[in-house]
Formats: C-alpha cells, sequence, structure tokens
C-alpha cells in the first residue's frame, strides 16, 4: 500500500479498520513499539515545527476527555454571575454548540465553516479587559460552535497517543504575522512608523521595509547549526522570517534578473500563474541571481526563501528524511489549502499532511527516535476559548515591553498543542503554561542558543515545553478507539446556534498527567476596609494568578506573577467581598464576606505530604465560631469544627487518594456571609492524573 492511498483510506475512514480502528500511520504504530532512546534532551537530533491557522482549543478540544475543556471546574464567572460558557448576545445567551448539528440543520459540510474577525481590536473586545464577556458582539455567534471527536478523528487520536498541552497561548490578541514572529524570533517589535507590530502590515506588497530585529533562524545561522524552512510556490505568506528585513535584503539581490519583483511573494505568485514555459524561464532568473550570491547569503535564501513545487512539500520532507538531510530545526508552512485555515482550508486537509509528515519520519525508524514534532495554531482565529489568557500587571515586571495601546499585547487566546515524539507517547496532558516563545525557548535548552529578543515577562509567565516531555520512562501508546468518518467537502458557511442549547458535555475520564513547576497557595486576613492577600508559590516556576473583582473591588480583573511570595491588597467597597484569584492547572482560592466577619482561614500545601492545611481562626471577642469544612469534590467528608473567640484550630486534608486534586469549602456559623473555596492540585515532582 502506498502512503498516499494509505492517508486516503484511513483518514476518509474507508479502511480505517486495516490497521486496528488506528489512524496513525502503519509506520509510526510499529515505530511506537520500540523504546525511546535515552539521553534527555541530548537524545534529540532533529525539531520539526509545524504550525497551523486559526483554531482555539475549545473550538477543537473542548470535549476531549482529561483536559481543561468544557467540564472545566476552574471556569470562572461573568460578572453577572453566570458561566464564561454562556457568551451574552441581542435578546439571548449563546452556548458553545456542536459544528455538526449546525451542519446538518444548514444542509452544509462540517469541514467547511468560514473565519472570522481575529484583528487587534477584535481580540481586545472579545476579550474586553479579562471579563471574557464580548465574544458574540465581537465575533458572531458562529464564535461558540465547536468540532469533537466524530469530526477530528485523527486530531483526537494523536492527543490520545502522545502528549497534548491544555495551557498553551498564541502570544498575542491579535492574526498571523505577529503571532508568527514570536515564533520564528521570540517577540513582535515595532513598525517603521512607530506602532507596534500587531497587525499584519507585513504583507503590504513591496512597502513594508521589513522588521530590524534579529530572527531564531539568524541566531541557529551564526552558531552552525542546520535549519530549514519546507514551503511550496504558494506558502499563504506564513513565513515569516520573509519578512525580517535581512532576509528582505537576500531576496531582493536573488530577484534582480527576474524583473520587477520586491520580494518573494510576488514573484511566486507570477510562477503560479505562469503556463509551463513562462515558469521555467522565471525560475532559471532566479537561479541566476542566486548564483553571484555570497556564502552567507545564499544560505539564507536556500534555507528561508526558495520554495518548492505546489502540491509538493510532504514529498520534498520525505525526500529529506529518506536521504539524511533533515536539518536539525524543521520549519513546515504549508499551503493555504493544506493550512487549516477555516477561511482557505479545513480539518481533514491538514490531517493529510500531518499524516504524510508523521509517516515520513516513522519510515526511517533512527529518525524518528531522535525527533520532536511540535503541531500547534498561530492564533484563534475567532473562535472562543473560556480560559483567560495571562497578561502582565501594567506596573509588574517586563509590563512596559508588553503593554500597547493601554492593553497587554499578550498571551493571547489558547491554541492546540499537540507534542508527538518517542518521549511524549501515553497520551498525556501537560498544564503548564506555555505560548509560541515556549518553542523558542525549547530550542534554546535543547542547542544552548539564547533568544534574547525574550521579554522578561514572558520568561517569568511561561515554560519552555520540556514539562511536555518524559526522558526517563517509557510509555507504551494507550488502546485508542476508531475514530468515525469524516465527510466529504463542500463551501463555506457560518455556523448558527440551535434555537434550543445546553451546555455540551465533556467526554468522562481522566488521562495522565505531566508534574508541573507550580505549588500555589493564597489566603487572605480582614484589616478594616481591606483584604489583604498573602500568595505563595513553593514550585520552580513563577505562577501567575488573576483575581475577578465581583463585587466591584477594581474596574477590571488584576494579575499578579509571583516567584516566591507576594501580596494583594483589595479593598472592600460597601462592606462586602467577593471575588476569586485563579492560577495554572485548576488552582481557585473564592474570598467572599464582609468587613464585620470574625472567620480568617489560612492555608498551606504540603507537596510531600500531598495535605493541604488550615488554620481556622475566630477573630472576635466573643461568641464561638462553628466553621464548616466541606469538599465539593474528590474525597473526604464534611467536618464541622467549633472555634472559640480569639482561638484557632487546625484542619488537614489529605489529598493523595484524589492524585492530589481538592477543592474544600469553608464557611463559618455566626459570621455572616463567610465563605472560602480551595481548589487546586499538590505536585509532588511526579506524573499524575487530570482532575
Amino acid at each position: 500500500m502506498t502512503p498516499d492511498i494509505s492517508r486516503r483510506g484511513l483518514i476518509g475512514g474507508a479502511a480505517a479498520a486495516a490497521v486496528a480502528g488506528s489512524l496513525l500511520p502503519p509506520s509510526l504504530q510499529t515505530a511506537l513499539a520500540s523504546e525511546p532512546p535515552a539521553g534527555g534532551l541530548d537524545a534529540i537530533r532533529h525539531v520539526v515545527i509545524l504550525v497551523q491557522e486559526n483554531r482555539s482549543f475549545d473550538n477543537y478540544f473542548g470535549t476531549l476527555r482529561g483536559v481543561r475543556g468544557f467540564g472545566d471546574r476552574n471556569a470562572i464567572e461573568l460578572p453577572t454571575g453566570r458561566p464564561v460558557f454562556e457568551q451574552p448576545a441581542i435578546g439571548r445567551t449563546v452556548l458553545p454548540f456542536p459544528v455538526r448539528e449546525a451542519a446538518e440543520a444548514q444542509r452544509r459540510d462540517l469541514q467547511y465553516i468560514g473565519d472570522l474577525d481575529h484583528s487587534w481590536n477584535g481580540g481586545a473586545a472579545a476579550w474586553r479587559d479579562g471579563w471574557m464577556d464580548n465574544w458574540v458582539a465581537a465575533k458572531s455567534p458562529a464564535t461558540m460552535a465547536y468540532y469533537d471527536r466524530r469530526d477530528l478523528p485523527l486530531h483526537y487520536e494523536l492527543a490520545d497517543t502522545f502528549t497534548v498541552c491544555d495551557a498553551y497561548h498564541s502570544s498575542v490578541h491579535t492574526s498571523t504575522s505577529p503571532n508568527r514572529n514570536h515564533l520564528v524570533s521570540g517577540w513582535t517589535g515595532f513598525e517603521a512608523d512607530g506602532r507596534r507590530a500587531v497587525t499584519n502590515d507585513a504583507y503590504a506588497e513591496g512597502t513594508h521595509p521589513g522588521y530590524p530585529w534579529t530572527t531564531y533562524a539568524e541566531r541557529l545561522e551564526r552558531a552552525g547549526r542546520s535549519w530549514k524552512t519546507f514551503q511550496e510556490w504558494e506558502n499563504f505568506t506564513d513565513n515569516n522570517l520573509e519578512f525580517f528585513a535581512s532576509f528582505k535584503a537576500v531576496a531582493r539581490k536573488a530577484l534582480a534578473r527576474a524583473g520587477d519583483f520586491t520580494y518573494m511573494e510576488a514573484f511566486y505568485a507570477r510562477v503560479r500563474d505562469a503556463d509551463p514555459a513562462e515558469r521555467q524561464r522565471l525560475l532559471g532568473l532566479l537561479d541566476e541571481g542566486v548564483a553571484p550570491l555570497t556564502d552567507a547569503e545564499r544560505s539564507l535564501f536556500e534555507r528561508a526563501l526558495r520554495r518548492g513545487e505546489t502540491g509538493r512539500l510532504a514529498a520534498d520532507f520525505r525526500a529529506d528524511v529518506a536521504a539524511g538531510r533533515l536539518p536539525e530545526v524543521s520549519w513546515i508552512v504549508p499551503s493555504a489549502v493544506d493550512s487549516e485555515h477555516p477561511g482557505a482550508s479545513s480539518p481533514i486537509a491538514s490531517a493529510h499532511l500531518v499524516y504524510d509528515l508523521l509517516d515520513a519520519l516513522a519510515s526511517h525508524p533512527d529518525v524518528w527516535r531522535r525527533t520532536a514534532f511540535f503541531l500547534t495554531y498561530d492564533e484563534n482565529d475567532g473562535f472562543f476559548d473560556h480560559v483567560p489568557p495571562p497578561v502582565p500587571a501594567p506596573d509588574g515586571p517586563g509590563g512596559a515591553d508588553e503593554i500597547w495601546e493601554g492593553r497587554p499585547v499578550g498571551l493571547g487566546i489558547r491554541v492546540p498543542m499537540l507534542v508527538i515524539s518517542p518521549w511524549s507517547v501515553g497520551g498525556y496532558v501537560c498544564s503548564e503554561v506555555f505560548d509560541h516563545t515556549s518553542v523558542v525557548r525549547f530550542m534554546e535548552r535543547w542547542l544552548g542558543i539564547a533568544e534574547p529578543n525574550i521579554t522578561d515577562w514572558r520568561r517569568q509567565a511561561v515554560g519552555d515545553l520540556t514539562s511536555a516531555f518524559d526522558f526517563h520512562r517509557a510509555r507504551r501508546a494507550p488502546e485508542v478507539e476508531q475514530p468515525g468518518p469524516v465527510p466529504p467537502f463542500t463551501g463555506r458557511w457560518r455556523p448558527e446556534p440551535p434555537a434550543e442549547q445546553e451546555m455540551p458535555a465533556q467526554e468522562p475520564g481522566t488521562r495522565p498527567a505531566r508534574p508541573l513547576p507550580y505549588q500555589p497557595d493564597a489566603h487572605g486576613r480582614l484589616d478594616g476596609d481591606t483584604l489583604r492577600l498573602s500568595l505563595a508559590n513553593a514550585g520552580s516556576s513563577s505562577v501567575h494568578f488573576a483575581l475577578y473583582p465581583y463585587a466591584g473591588e477594581f474596574a477590571v480583573p488584576q494579575h499578579r506573577d509571583v516567584r516566591r511570595t507576594g501580596t494583594w491588597e483589595v479593598p472592600v467597597r460597601g462592606g462586602a467581598y467577593r471575588f476569586p484569584v485563579t492560577g495554572p492547572n485548576g488552582f481557585r482560592r473564592e474570598f467572599a464576606g464582609t468587613a464585620a466577619d470574625r472567620a480568617e482561614v489560612t492555608s498551606r500545601v504540603d507537596g510531600r505530604t500531598r495535605e493541604i492545611r488550615l488554620a481556622l481562626v475566630n477573630t472576635g471577642r466573643t461568641g464561638t465560631l462553628t466553621f464548616t469544612v466541606r469538599p465539593l469534590a474528590y474525597t473526604g467528608r464534611p467536618r464541622e469544627i467549633e472555634v472559640r473567640p480569639g482561638g484557632s484550630a487546625t484542619f488537614t486534608h489529605h489529598t493523595a487518594d484524589a492524585h492530589g486534586w481538592y477543592d474544600l469549602e469553608v464557611t463559618a456559623t455566626g459570621s455572616g456571609s463567610f465563605r472560602r473555596r480551595l481548589m487546586g492540585h499538590i505536585e509532588n515532582g511526579r506524573p499524575s492524573v487530570s482532575g
């Protein structure tokens, strides 16, 4: 069976039974049976980076079991008190709704939904200062549409076989080019006129001067490391290296004999439209222009700017793998039709490409065994995701580099990330916070080549993707169910929600979870008309805390990044307060009560014993308080504890039987509306289970 026949049969569903219900290439199934090589990061010889277009995490994986999806216990509320999933619209509320049902109702094909607004201003409008309550108005009701396992069988099987990251964010609240700037250089700086590069201005034909800062590809070049961009004559303008001044200068020299072309896209557009004879003439003139380049210039041209024949991206990649030419770093830049963009492509088109690329690697086991393959998406298009992204506090460390027009440049909305490698097998979820700069930082760790463009705040707020790998334990691939068939293509359309809506159900069950570098905690103490919060983090990486002021404590949600300890002074306005503080991987502390409260709760998390210890304090001078500690999930039973005036009592909650997860509510009879909720996961440095 040829690779092409195998791909069509498997992905289309017609021959799924041929490989026991799996959509993975047979070569990859065979490769998974072997043990990964030892040596940690040093065992990696190749990194392949495929960045597709415009899908949010909830749009693709909101129903996937064991991730932070539609069943998220830590989902925020809207200012109205309703769940974030219930997005307001004129005269109604729109919940997440399945593309499949909308396609049936509207007699359209689920593969071809259209794109939505994904501009700088549109992204800010949906996010709305962190309240996350303006998605429908900013994008349209179609923003709430989602796919499930039946619609994305290969994507779901890859998640069930390897490692899915459910806290991976786009880098910017905006469109493709600024996000891809982060992917190839670690940040997006400024346009020539002084504006921040947060739009697609780089696509302006012949007039954009090129970005002046250095890319990571150039740093690889200077260090003598091998790299290459795989692309076709039509690359959907997704190779952002072309928009940097250094590469533009090389392009102008290479195009000098080909005619009046000022950049590569204009030239290759002419090549695509030309008849065969004219095409050969143009390509020959390009070769004549490349010939007199210096060795350094020619290397940049061949690695970054040379494009391959239309339809041959996967074949060219396969040829390099087979010939032993696969470089250390490969950036894959598909054509529009294979890009997964909802305005030009489809999930199934991308699935064909992903299948072929993975088959090319796994057909050469010696290459597969030493390759890390990253599959992610540059931005969310206009599709809803319920998890508010971490953003810098304006007065926090590095905030000045991350604020433009009075709002944060990023992080942006969550997008899918699949880590596919011999060291990420097992159907894991990794919930460390990442963004596109994490891909660059992974290469920093792997190759030892620094990228100084990455801001201090991003280095503090996001990880480097190494936690998605397990270099110490071999994990066999789990059994996977047979995915359903994918329908044929049709035209573009925009899904409409049904008249009768209900909250979608996430797939039941858990999945193994990678250990995380966080150990957050927070508690508060009333001091007159101020609730003073103590923030703590016993983990090795900084924790991003967000506070949602539902009782008007602040005008908008607030943010703090804490490496070890921190404080937050929260005003109690009108005598009452109600706000949660959230953090990574399900961390949550809820605070509610009045300025007259006589109750106080402090907490301490012990990673060694996997216990959370509460100190229950009666700050009053008269009257005994009865504290009730009630588990809202996982393990345990309610306990009532009496505390005399001026006294305290200790309560220890054990979480080992719940794999470190806890969700506790604390109330105090005799202290008004006092309430605390403590929720999260206690890390112990070992793999765990999703909550």
